[in-house]
């Protein structure tokens, strides 16, 4: 009997076949795995965005919040993993010091928001793991019930 395992993808592969414009997708053990939000999760998101905005606006704060930064997290055994936080809180510098780039970020962000529905273990464990890996400042899990 063979088996043939798919080979798995790196970050960077990931970038390069990530299927733009077709929804929401992370790179999960090495596999494209498309994400898909409820309703009530892309609300909850929305209204953090909004409200993010607004705050970093009266405040005069030197950051950048957005629904669609895909960022580079590793595991704890060390696997390259591309994930794509509900809402991400980013340095207006860091951000704008290559705006030809692509979203996605291989450095820290100050921000992380999840927005925990039925992919509650992903989002505790999991993400929680490689955020702190990956040096997030902070991060949120939303419970939206």
């Amino acid at each position: 009997m063979t088996t043939t395992t798919a080979k798995k993808l790196t970050f960077e592969e990931f970038l390069e076949q990530y299927p733009d414009g077709l929804g929401i997708y992370e790179l999960v053990n090495g596999e494209i795995v498309q994400v898909e939000p409820t309703r009530a999760h892309k609300n909850v998101a929305r209204y953090l965005v909004k409200s993010f905005d607004r705050e970093i606006e009266r405040l005069g704060l030197d950051y950048i919040v957005d629904k669609d930064i895909v960022i580079k997290t590793v595991t704890n055994f060390l696997k390259e993993q591309g994930r794509n936080p509900d809402v991400s809180v980013v340095s207006a510098s860091k951000w704008n010091s290559n705006v030809m780039a692509y979203g996605a970020l291989t450095e820290p962000i100050q921000l992380a928001v999840e927005v925990v529905s039925t992919n509650w273990e992903d989002d505790y464990v999991d993400k929680l793991d490689e955020y702190q890996q990956f040096f997030v400042k902070r991060l949120w899990n939303i419970f939206k019930g």
